[in-house]
């Protein structure tokens, strides 16, 4: 009979090897990136990913494809694709231009918000709302003649606040899970509803109102637990104009025409950015805890300042702009401006990144969370690939 062996076996000496190997190769690995980091350019692998399959010309960017166009066009680049609002419709293509859905009708006042990996088209005063993710169009609203959208905003997770005028009250706000289903509906009678939107963490809907005080003219954001009714807390903007708002976790965003509002996420108190003796040109809430606005010294003609904003309204970083402004956009750390002179990516401190000079006559941009930029004349997109490091 054989007798057991129950003593645990020994490693072969080539696996031991071969793991001390793997261990040292890792322990480098981690000190190149950490010594090196300015050097290696982890945003440009995550592109040559996304974007390998698709024709790349010499100059770093993809071969153009031709869109819907349209009066009024607006574009986003998402996850998974690029969405299009113009006046003759939505559009949702591929990165490389392959239709994932799309509606053909007219809106008299496209407006495209997006999030992440969805976007919403709407008809402001109209009727339609289209919402695309996911390589399709999971939901569509229609209401009915008489009832207006005002606003329709989607979070980080794919819940959707639409703000619209309704028979009987001066406003609503209805709230959808990210599987569409109607959470809350927010009916005002009293005050005007001109927008609103879902807290991140999906607890928390913020609902500007306007209105009058003692025949002053007044704004307040009203912050709503998505299970009541009633407003957990009020505040008082004064007599600021809201032109856009942005949900953050730890503050919300308030843009006014004559300053930046910093609010607490419990909306207890806000801080302002004032912009003084400068006049708004243009403004965007992609980027990570940061805001981008756009500023010129006079009321008429282009903008000739870049600012970005971190939280509790300290400047990051401002930027003197060169030739005639086109458009700004931001996402992730990212910052781009296009120009008469040409095409500068950003990181948040307005720091160069990349930079190009022929843009093949583009009128609009789309900054991409990877750090490339979407350009679009009237008939074609396509993405520019910079080569330069990783922004810190």
């Amino acid at each position: 009979m054989k007798e057991h062996n129950d003593s645990p076996k020994k490693p072969n000496i080539v696996v031991r090897l071969l793991v001390l190997l793997l261990t040292c190769l890792l322990i480098i690995g981690a000190f190149t990136l950490v010594v090196y980091r300015d050097e290696i350019n982890v945003d440009s692998l995550v592109r040559w990913m996304n974007y390998r399959k698709m024709d790349i010309s010499d100059t770093d960017s993809t071969a153009p494809f031709t869109h819907a166009g349209g009066n009024r066009m607006d574009f986003v680049a998402l996850d998974s694709g690029i969405a299009i609002s113009s006046q003759s419709g939505a559009h949702y293509y591929s990165h490389s231009g392959t239709s994932y859905a799309h509606q053909i009708e007219v809106l008299d006042n496209p407006i495209l918000e997006s999030t992440g990996d969805a976007a919403v088209v709407y008809d402001a005063g109209g009727q339609s709302l289209y919402l695309f993710s996911n390589r399709n169009m999971p939901f569509s609203l229609t209401l009915n003649t008489g009832n207006d959208l005002l606003s329709a905003r989607i979070n980080e997770k794919k819940w959707l606040a639409v703000t619209a005028q309704q028979s009987g009250y001066k406003g609503s706000v209805t709230v959808y899970d990210e599987s569409f289903e109607k959470v809350i509906q927010i009916n005002l009678s009293s005050t005007f509803v001109v927008d609103a939107m879902v807290s991140p963490d999906c607890r928390t809907v913020a609902v500007i109102t306007i209105g009058q005080v003692n025949g002053v003219f007044e704004s307040q954001l009203l912050l709503y637990p998505v299970d009541s009714k009633e407003p957990s807390a009020t505040l008082s903007l004064g007599n600021t104009a809201v032109l856009d708002l942005d949900y953050e976790s730890d503050q919300i965003w308030i843009l006014g025409e004559t300053q930046l509002l910093c609010v607490s996420s419990d909306g207890s108190d806000y801080k302002s950015w004032p912009f003084d003796e400068y006049y708004l040109k243009g403004a965007s809430f992609g980027g990570d805890d940061f805001a981008t606005l756009l500023l010129g010294h006079y009321r008429v003609g282009s903008a000739d300042m870049l600012v970005t904003i971190g939280g509790n309204c300290a400047t990051l970083a401002t930027h003197t702009t060169d030739g005639q402004v086109l458009a700004i956009d931001t996402r992730g750390r990212y910052v781009s401006l296009l120009s008469s002179v040409g095409l500068t990516v950003f990181n948040r401190n307005l720091e160069p990144y990349s930079f190009l000079s022929d843009t093949n006559s583009a009128r609009a941009i789309a900054q991409s969370e990877d750090g490339s930029v979407l350009l679009a004349d009237s008939q074609e997109i396509w993405r520019y690939l910079p080569t330069q490091s990783t922004p810190e």
